[in-house]
């Protein structure tokens, strides 16, 4: 399919879902468009069986869309960018010590607690047989919260200003972390655990991470002295769009860490302003600018998520693993939480009534669905891709639409029926 086409047909089915669910449903936007979109592509499916070129164009689009490669080489890039360019940095800094804990030690945590939990679990059944390192394959790629359906989410929320602000800035780092773990534990399962090199895995590691980190810092600097040197606000727009695309083709390039690079870049040049005097608003604007650019990344990320069913016809065979993998991945995002507050009580600012509206606030989304499709085909893609798509549905919809009930639950506040 043609390269316009596909990105026509794209904003255009964003545009009609996002009407209908503004229109009729009116549910919060990530949720109400994910959901449409799956409901139409259920139906897609079911039409295509029948009479194959009624639902031609969405079942054509949704199997010419690379969603892979689109969500971790282009969209990805521009979403956390957008994402730490407004996030507010004073709160952030006040927040660091959990925001730090749960983006890291959390992360690793419930990758070796769901791995392994996973990994029991396929033992219970004779007919599934996955090997403990794809376990913890799985767990790497499920565990990091997205930022994208977390902002989405928490943006309609009740939680207080600290939680929101640490389940935000948690969503920004954590992808990092989590896309460093898989590709190192997928360079050991294809190099073969007999001829693992530690001191490899460990630069592999550090590389991803630390030069990620300064490559966001150098190329964001470079960017904010420009920007600040300028009035001209067409010129400005430019150069951070210009960032971003940097960004993500120097680190693909360098294999450093493209998410840890664009979080890095946007905090750099998004606490800081860009305005020479009181006159001029360059820094509000483009403040604006990538919350608009933000907000129609999403609508069409979760529509693309919505039409990835139509390229898993097998989904149906592995419902009762996507509904375990969900039990799992809440009970490992708990304990996550759970054993590093009881070990760090002291320096971290979290109650252990916070528990449970961190776990549920920890939702999933496309980074999480664009990694399995990423795998290698093999006997287990299948499995862990199911478990994945059934996870990042259950957060967006069943957690995004129930967290209000459980944030006045655990806080104790009485919810106002209407009169």
């Amino acid at each position: 399919m043609d390269l316009f086409l596909i990105i026509a047909l794209l904003v255009i089915v964003s545009a009609f879902y996002s009407y209908i669910n503004a229109r009729f449903m009116k549910l919060p936007g990530t949720i109400g468009i994910i959901t449409i979109a799956i409901l139409v592509s259920l139906v897609t499916i079911a039409i295509d069986k029948l009479d194959p070129e009624v639902a031609h164009y969405l079942t054509v689009l949704a199997k010419n869309i690379n969603f892979s490669g689109i969500v971790l080489d282009i969209m990805l890039g521009f979403l956390l960018f957008a994402g730490s360019f407004n996030s507010n940095t004073k709160r952030l800094k006040r927040e660091m010590r959990p925001v730090i804990v749960l983006s890291t030690l959390s992360v690793i945590l419930s990758t070796v607690i769901f791995g392994s939990l996973f990994y029991g679990a396929t033992l219970l059944f004779h007919n599934v047989n996955i090997p403990y390192l794809y376990c913890l394959l799985f767990g790497a790629l499920i565990s990091p919260t997205d930022p994208v359906a977390v902002g989405a989410i928490i943006k309609n929320s009740k939680l207080p200003q600290n939680l929101a602000t640490i389940i935000s800035g948690e969503s920004l780092f954590n992808d990092g972390v989590g896309l460093v773990l898989f590709v190192t534990l997928l360079e050991i399962i294809n190099s073969g655990i007999n001829h693992l090199i530690i001191t490899n895995t460990a630069l592999l590691f550090v590389r991803e991470v630390f030069g990620g980190i300064g490559l966001g810092v150098i190329l964001g600097f470079i960017a904010f002295r420009l920007m600040k040197s300028i009035s001209d606000f067409q010129t400005i727009v430019l150069v951070s769009l210009s960032l971003v695309m940097s960004i993500s083709v120097l680190a693909a390039y360098l294999h450093l860490s493209i998410p840890l690079a664009a979080v890095s870049a946007g905090l750099f040049t998004g606490h800081q302003t860009i305005n020479a005097d009181e006159k001029e608003r360059s820094h509000e604007a483009l403040e604006k600018f990538w919350q608009l650019i933000d907000e129609m990344l999403n609508t069409i990320l979760f529509v693309m998520i919505g039409l990835q069913m139509v390229n898993l016809p097998y989904i149906t065979n592995y419902w009762v693993t996507g509904a375990i993998s969900i039990v799992l991945i809440l009970a490992a995002r708990w304990l996550s939480i759970l054993l590093p507050l009881t070990f760090m009580r002291r320096t971290l600012a979290v109650n252990y009534s916070n528990i449970n509206i961190l776990t549920w606030a920890g939702v999933r989304g496309g980074v999480s669905i664009a990694l399995a499709l990423s795998l290698p085909f093999g006997p287990y893609r299948h499995i862990i891709l199911c478990g994945s798509y059934f996870i990042v549905i259950f957060s967006i919809v069943i957690q995004g639409l129930t967290l209000n009930k459980l944030i006045n639950r655990s806080l104790g506040v009485v919810e106002k029926t209407p009169k």
